[in-house]
């Protein structure tokens, strides 16, 4: 081992790819690597790819190229490259990028200090006069373990902040909606066992995390593959019978698989935040056929009324694509008319992106890329009303706030209630009685509402100084 070199990490996609940092950023601090956040002091940059849609690549590929840049004229000696780009086109990522040293697939992120270990071995071979050179395509590391060997768990280091942390229950998905080219990339659903869930909470709560966010692909489906039933709910209690972590959070719940239990679950736990994610992806039956999704219309408008109608005060969010294969004017007003009445207190729309290799990609009647950008403006100025009414409505409520850090510019510290989530929601920005005070990152606290934004609240901290 070089162990005077310097790791850099560039984390890019979801949230479950940045367990998977976490994962490889633990691997690397125990083989003796020194971590460095700024690229520029790096020897060796890891960047762990996103590879779901157009866009996600594009920001792939840039990085890569930009990093690539660095080896090229200044001192960054090896460039890895891993996660879902890596898995989905390893050939051409290897053949076109000549500048990256080590490929690992999404089965292969637990070799990340074998892949450190060649870069580095190879850097000294090739390197001339202290320069980076192209080393032979033959001898770069290259690992594509077998979907089986994905991050389910492990030790990882918490890079999120805020007192908030994720924790991965599943990794794949067995939906194989049409346009969905997950499955190509991370296989089938497969749940980790409860036990080994709950260890980890519990060393995220001896962490002194105070905000569990429960994530999977599908976190529904969590242990239908091992248990033979939807056990989320099981979950969730094992978590607060062994945890005092205050707020758990759940994101990316199918609304065909709402069960009564879960819904009980959120209305009568305490400790389960009244927040809950549900992508509905559309609302008309023929575009959801389409689609390959689960359940129709009416289990989307079941789901939300039993939501809204058994647990008050729930904060509901979804998505939606527009411009998918054979989407009619009439498919999408039935869209927007429902996501109108509704009114989701957070919603985020995509364009559809046709991507090879998913049965979409070859279905007839494809929109124009101009009309699915039109149907995303509507929906979203909409949308922008909805959640300003919203904000409104909060307006001299007094809500626990869980702090996240202070603005030096502004002069507010800024942290999020239970209605917003990390990263996707807006925020909560907030003065003290003194100018003096400052509350720590990851402490809970009340704050009163005062004023509201487009998507952001004001408010007032209630401490007692």
């Amino acid at each position: 081992m070089a162990e005077t070199w310097k790791i850099g990490f560039i984390s890019l996609g979801c949230s479950k790819n940045l367990c998977d940092t976490e994962v490889m950023l633990k691997h690397v601090l125990d083989a003796g690597y020194e971590i460095t956040p700024e690229e520029t002091e790096a020897d060796i940059v890891i960047i762990n790819t996103c590879g779901f849609i157009e866009s996600a690549k594009k920001e792939s590929i840039d990085n890569i190229l930009d990093v690539a840049w660095l080896k090229k004229n200044h001192t960054l000696k090896g460039i890895v490259v891993t996660g879902c780009l890596a898995e989905r086109y390893r050939e051409q990522v290897l053949r076109e990028i000549p500048e990256i040293d080590a490929v690992l697939g999404v089965g292969g992120i637990h070799k990340i200090v074998e892949a450190i270990e060649s870069v580095a071995a190879n850097y000294k071979a090739y390197s001339k006069k202290g320069k980076a050179a192209l080393v032979p395509e033959d001898k770069k590391y290259v690992c594509f373990d077998s979907y089986e060997k994905c991050a389910l768990g492990g030790e990882r280091v918490v890079t999120t902040g805020g007192g908030m942390a994720y924790l991965k229950i599943a990794e794949g998905c067995s939906n194989r909606c049409t346009y969905c080219a997950i499955p190509l990339i991370r296989g089938g659903l497969r749940s980790r066992t409860m036990k080994d869930i709950v260890e980890e909470a519990v060393c995220l709560d001896a962490m002194g995390i105070k905000e569990l966010n429960l994530i999977a692909q599908d976190t529904t489906s969590y242990g239908i593959d091992i248990y033979g039933h939807y056990a989320l709910p099981e979950l969730i209690r094992a978590i607060c019978d062994a945890t005092k972590i205050p707020w758990i959070r759940l994101l990316y719940c199918y609304p065909d698989k709402i069960t009564d239990e879960l819904v009980a679950e959120l209305r009568d736990n305490d400790r389960l935040v009244k927040y809950i994610d549900i992508p509905i992806q559309h609302i008309s039956d023929s575009v959801l056929k389409r689609m390959n999704r689960h359940g129709t219309s009416d289990t989307i408008r079941d789901a939300v009324a039993r939501l809204r109608r058994e647990v008050p005060g729930i904060v509901l969010r979804t998505t939606a694509i527009v411009g998918f294969p054979g989407e009619t004017e009439e498919d999408f007003t039935a869209l927007a008319e429902f996501l109108k009445e509704t009114k989701f207190e957070r919603f985020g729309a995509f364009t559809y992106s046709r991507e090879e290799d998913t049965p979409a990609y070859d279905f007839e009647e494809q929109v124009d890329e101009q009309t699915a950008q039109d149907r995303y403006d509507i929906l979203m100025k909409e949308q922008v009303l909805v959640s300003e009414a919203y904000n409104n409505s909060r307006v001299g409520t007094t809500v626990r706030v869980i702090c996240e850090g202070f603005d030096p510019v502004s002069e507010a510290h800024f942290g999020r209630s239970y209605g917003e989530a990390a990263d996707i929601d807006g925020k909560i920005w907030f003065t003290t009685p003194d100018d003096k005070i400052r509350v720590a990152e990851g402490e809970m606290l009340d704050v009163k509402i005062t004023d509201a934004l487009d998507y952001d609240l004001v408010g007032e901290a209630l401490l007692n100084i």
